[in-house]
């Protein structure tokens, strides 16, 4: 609690200890009216100055002004009665105060919590100088620099690690527990949180560009762009107001003009009550406070889940998705490839990789790096000589004396090898040794371990339609698809042809439908921004991903796409909740009031209690782990 909301608190405490200090005095006349203004004027005097320079600013119809002219009315129609009865206008005060009070801890607490799950911005950097390490201003600290990351402290800057071996903490940036291993060669982002060894980090980037503060900016900048509710809520505030204003005024006038033209007396105090009655009831605190909460909530409950969303405007999106199309590499598979068999060897399978391995030792090629990898042992390069890179075919090299030849069967033709041909997908490396056909060697992008769960949770989510796109040869996509459960794979496609895709499937869908297209974020930018809503997952310390999409999942598991729909989805069911419980109970108030059916304790749960319900509710967006 902060030192605002603990005066108010005071302030609060005070009041209401003053007011049952009276119910045991008998005060009245003009020392009984002082006495009860103080406890009045104690917890309401900072409503009825804002509503006074609301009036000067002509800023008049706002939650302040209806607070004071409801409470000054009821105290000015004791006054006209003669009744000496001010309870009900202090306690009206009083109680809004609480309302506010509540209000202010719970959206502080929210923000404090946003703001927890978000502490990835660095307080300084460990810059190497001649005097040994220096801290320093993060936005000091130029490209290039030789930073110091200590056990324990952030990494403040994107960079390379040059010296040093550690794990790193990555649960800020993408909601998950599992440690990164680091070590020299390895790019780092800024945000993480170096846990065992110390770090030397080269920096390639300036503060400002680095990904904390791309990650900052984007959950700080979120609230700006406002959803549709979120709008209508504020249209609706903009009109509301001053109808029920007038309606209050033509509530405390036409009934007792009416009945005195009828030749009835003037009965002035009743209508003037009830008037009052009808603008505590009306005032919109709950609507105007608990949806863009609701929203500020989603956002945030979402960021600790490592699901960023740009705005409350692509919340409401997400929540209305019915189609999602995949890029298949690297979304739905690991984007690297692997050797997955070796097949027709006249060697055995040790043997035709080694030789593989060796031939192609000095290619910088993914499939050249997937068949080492496979290898698993040191290359001995002393072993290869003349090694021959042939465009579009493959390579050739002496291993131990042989001509090794690994590539398509272009090559294999060229060297006059017979090939063999492969019943299994992927891609096929044949390899002849002095001219001999001896094998060949199945490589293929594999699917991610969670791939197939992910689909299953996205139709659970609701998503009617899943479609992959893919660069793949037809055979290859249809073996992925098939897998994994998507309705549509459309394969061999070049960029231009992906937007062509989407735009079909757009055309197609559902009116009111949305259509979700999830991809790396780098080469796929164009679709990315031509999709309804555009997802980029695996986006940590992609800059591309951040500035092209809507949604930016900053780990490589799929199954976060189905949590971030899901998150919408909570968070607009609670925005509608609030809506329906804050007009119904309001409505049905109002038309009480206006009979004289609800006096000014039923008005006082019409304003405060509604928005104290409202935000409570509200407030449920931030916790989203177990969806």
């Amino acid at each position: 609690m902060n030192r605002k909301q603990r005066i108010m608190l005071i302030r609060i405490i005070i009041s209401a200890s003053m007011m049952v200090v009276l119910h045991f005095i008998d005060a009245s006349g003009a020392l009984g009216f002082i006495l009860y203004m103080l406890p009045y004027l104690i917890v309401g005097y900072d409503i009825l100055l804002e509503a006074i320079s609301g009036i000067i600013h002509g800023q008049v119809l706002d939650e302040c002004f209806l607070m004071a002219t409801a409470t000054v009315g009821a105290i000015a129609l004791a006054l006209y009665e003669g009744s000496g009865d001010y309870t009900e206008a202090i306690a009206v005060m009083l109680f809004y105060q609480i309302g506010e009070l509540f209000q202010s801890y719970a959206v502080g607490k929210s923000r404090r919590n946003i703001a927890e799950l978000m502490d990835i911005r660095p307080d300084y950097a460990n810059i190497e100088a001649d005097a040994g390490l220096e801290k320093v201003d993060p936005d000091d600290v130029a490209v290039g620099s030789i930073i110091v990351v200590q056990p324990g402290a952030k990494v403040p800057i994107d960079g390379i690690v040059i010296e040093g071996e550690s794990s790193l903490n990555t649960v800020a940036l993408t909601g998950e527990s599992l440690p990164r291993d680091a070590g020299p060669g390895d790019a780092i982002v800024s945000g993480s949180i170096n846990m065992t060894g110390v770090l030397r980090i080269r920096t390639t980037k300036e503060f400002g560009e680095s990904t904390v503060s791309k990650i900052l900016d984007l959950v700080e900048n979120a609230s700006s762009r406002k959803s549709k509710s979120e709008d209508f809520i504020s249209k609706f505030a903009r009109i509301y107001t001053p109808a029920v204003c007038i309606g209050a005024l033509l509530l405390a006038v036409l009934p007792p003009l009416a009945n005195a033209a009828l030749g009835n007396p003037m009965a002035w105090g009743s209508w003037i009550y009830r008037a009052l009655t009808f603008l505590v009831i009306s005032c919109p605190c709950a609507l105007v406070i608990s949806i863009p909460l609701s929203f500020f909530a989603g956002i945030g409950g979402a960021s600790n889940a490592g699901v960023l969303i740009k705005g409350s405007n692509y919340l409401e999106t997400l929540s209305k998705t019915r189609i999602v199309v995949f890029d298949k590499t690297g979304t739905l598979t690991k984007g690297a490839f692997e050797v997955s068999g070796v097949h027709h060897g006249t060697l055995p399978d040790g043997k035709l990789l080694e030789y593989a391995a060796h031939a192609e030792s000095a290619s910088s090629h993914p499939i050249a790096k997937s068949i080492m990898s496979a290898y698993g042992r040191p290359i001995d390069r002393s072993r290869v000589s003349g090694i021959e890179e042939i465009g579009g075919s493959g390579i050739t090299a002496y291993v131990d004396g042989h001509r090794v030849a690994c590539g398509n069967e272009r090559l294999m033709k060229m060297v006059g090898a017979k090939t063999i041909p492969c019943r299994s997908v992927g891609t096929i490396i044949h390899i002849a040794i002095d001219g001999s056909y001896a094998g060949h060697i199945l490589i293929s992008d594999t699917l991610k371990p969670r791939s197939a769960q992910a689909i299953e949770a996205l139709r659970s989510a609701g998503i009617q339609r899943i479609v992959m796109l893919t660069g793949d040869s037809h055979a290859i996509a249809e073996k992925g698809a098939s897998e994994l459960g998507i309705d549509e794979v459309y394969s061999e496609l070049m960029p231009d042809g992906k937007v062509e895709k989407v735009e079909y499937l757009m055309a197609s869908k559902m009116q009111g439908s949305k259509l979700a297209f999830v991809g790396d974020g780098i080469n796929d930018a164009p679709v990315i921004r031509r999709a309804d809503i555009g997802i980029a997952m695996g986006a940590m310390g992609s800059d591309a991903a951040i500035e092209a999409a809507d949604v930016v999942l900053m780990d490589d598991d799929p199954m976060k796409i189905a949590k971030a729909i899901r998150i919408s989805q909570k968070c607009l069911r609670i925005v509608y909740e609030n809506i329906v419980l804050a007009i119904g109970i309001k409505a049905a108030c109002l038309i009480l009031g206006a009979l004289g059916l609800a006096g000014m304790w039923l008005a006082i749960f019409a304003d405060v209690g509604v928005m104290v319900i409202a935000v409570l509710n509200a407030i449920r967006a931030l916790f989203v782990k177990k969806l």
